[in-house]
């Protein structure tokens, strides 16, 4: 029997989720783990499991096998708060860009514009290979 269940990254619909969900469970659009602490019910608004007797994980996004798990019917949103897009300019100067030159503050933006927070992390892969 298949669960209505929406993915915690891009909050797209999940399709055809079977329970247990499986550790490989994916969602169909953007190929993030379902099985992930983000997804769980006991994962709270503080960032970490409520679930007093699961083992600590050190990755929320990746697949664990925690025992606990069970999956969230909650709809999860994006982050696009001027809070976060000033924490991401921060992240920017961090690693030594200029965050206006990418100006993710600009909702009107015609073309999709990388954030500061994109561009260190490209930046980071192509240094690393």
């Amino acid at each position: 029997m298949a669960n209505p269940f929406n993915c915690w990254k891009c909050n797209a619909e999940l399709q055809n989720v079977i329970l247990p969900m499986s550790r490989r469970e994916e969602c169909q659009h953007c190929s993030a783990d379902q099985h992930v602490c983000k997804m769980c019910k006991h994962f709270d608004h503080r960032q970490r499991c409520s679930e007093d007797r699961a083992e600590s994980v050190s990755n929320t996004e990746k697949a664990n096998f925690c025992d606990y798990f069970s999956p969230s019917n909650k709809v999860f949103n994006k982050t696009d708060t001027k809070e976060a897009l000033v924490a991401n300019a921060k992240l920017a100067a961090l690693f030594g860009e200029d965050p206006k030159d990418s100006s993710p503050i600009n909702p009107n933006a015609d073309q999709k514009q990388l954030t500061p927070a994109e561009i260190a992390e490209q930046k980071l892969r192509d240094l690393l290979g």
